[in-house]
């Protein structure tokens, strides 16, 4: 592993450099939002007593291999520390080949995959030259194919469908005025790349996720650090691509809430984006938003106990759960939390 780490710092990184021009700011759109009532229906989340602590963190990922979670790099050096949900005990796994912020975590085929993230120190951090595969069964990371040079970045949304993985939008300077509308897909299958169609906006700082065949690209920010701007610039409208079709189009409703820096993650059929930090307030946000497809509407799900931006968001079974993250936007607090939503045997 350190022949690993020692070979990828020296070689492999470099930020794919370019600025682009700045698009207008989003406004906000009056849209549908499910009453009260609807909203009263749905459980509300509970905080979980682990036997151990994980280590603090945010800007990190967390995804789910049968009933663990993986709770993956951060701000800084951050180990990968492991949850199994059955025995409510941290273990930590190998230690990842380099510090990893800033990357909406997939799992495919078993094998968990961290594709566009950023190493390095704000506000310019280089972007990731090649995926960073770790595989649950045998504890060990390797690195991955090679991403094609002018199509680094991080800060992007990430799924995985059918054995490929799809990378959209995100920064190519950290967090300076990089953020680009691309779309990428990378064949786990054949190893190989494939550029697609730009999407509507630019955005960074977001999480996307696939339903129905459609990718959902909701929330985020057009990151400008040089311009004093780094939070303002949020968005509103949801972008969804249709894989088969290979075209782009905006949702009816826009987000309710916009913000950057939320979990996002697919559940019953909705999308739900979860936490977030905006200049509307220093706490982190704690609004839960369920967008549904089907009927073109919003609704606001119960709230999480503490607001929470820059982690992300991982089912087991029936459960939901969320880990980590900055408590007020910016970069602290560090949280070590372990909140719940959903099946009885999960949080009793």
């Amino acid at each position: 592993m350190r022949l690993l780490t020692s070979w990828f710092r020296a070689s492999l990184f470099a930020a794919a450099v370019g600025t682009f021009p700045a698009l207008g700011q989003a406004t906000d759109k009056a849209v549908p939002v499910a009453t009260s009532a609807q909203s009263k229906q749905v459980a509300s989340w509970q905080t979980l007593t682990p036997h151990n602590k994980p280590h603090a963190r945010h800007e990190n990922s967390l995804v789910s291999v049968g009933d663990r979670l993986y709770l993956i790099g951060g701000r800084d050096d951050r180990p990968l520390d492991i949850f199994d949900t059955t025995t409510r005990r941290w273990s930590k796994g190998s230690t990842p080949p380099l510090a990893v912020s800033h990357a909406q975590a997939v799992v495919s085929s078993g094998k968990i995959y961290v594709v566009g993230g950023l190493t390095g120190d704000y506000p310019e951090e280089a972007a990731l030259t090649h995926l960073l595969i770790y595989d649950p069964a045998t504890d060990r990371w390797q690195v991955g194919a090679e991403i094609p040079e002018g199509r680094r970045r991080g800060a992007a949304g990430a799924v995985a469908h059918d054995g490929v993985l799809y990378l959209v939008g995100g920064n190519t300077r950290g967090h300076m005025s990089g953020y680009v509308p691309w779309l990428d897909a990378f064949d786990t299958r054949t190893q190989q790349w494939t550029q697609l169609a730009d999407a509507p906006r630019a955005r960074d700082h977001f999480h996307a996720v696939v339903l129905d065949g459609k990718l959902y690209a909701a929330g985020g920010r057009r990151s400008s650090h040089e311009s004093g701007n780094t939070l303002a610039q949020t968005i509103s409208e949801v972008d969804v691509y249709d894989i088969q079709r290979g075209t782009w189009s905006v949702a009816p409703a826009a987000l309710p809430t916009p913000r950057a820096g939320a979990a996002a993650i697919a559940r019953n059929g909705q999308l739900l984006v979860m936490g977030g930090e905006s200049t509307r307030q220093v706490k982190a946000h704690d609004e839960v938003e369920a967008y549904d497809p089907a009927t073109s509407t919003w609704t606001t799900l119960a709230a999480l106990p503490r607001g929470r931006h820059g982690t992300q968001a991982a089912a087991v079974g029936d459960a939901l759960y969320i880990v980590a993250g900055s408590g007020n936007r910016g970069g602290g607090p560090e949280l070590d939390d372990v909140l719940v939503l959903g099946e009885a045997e999960a949080i009793r």
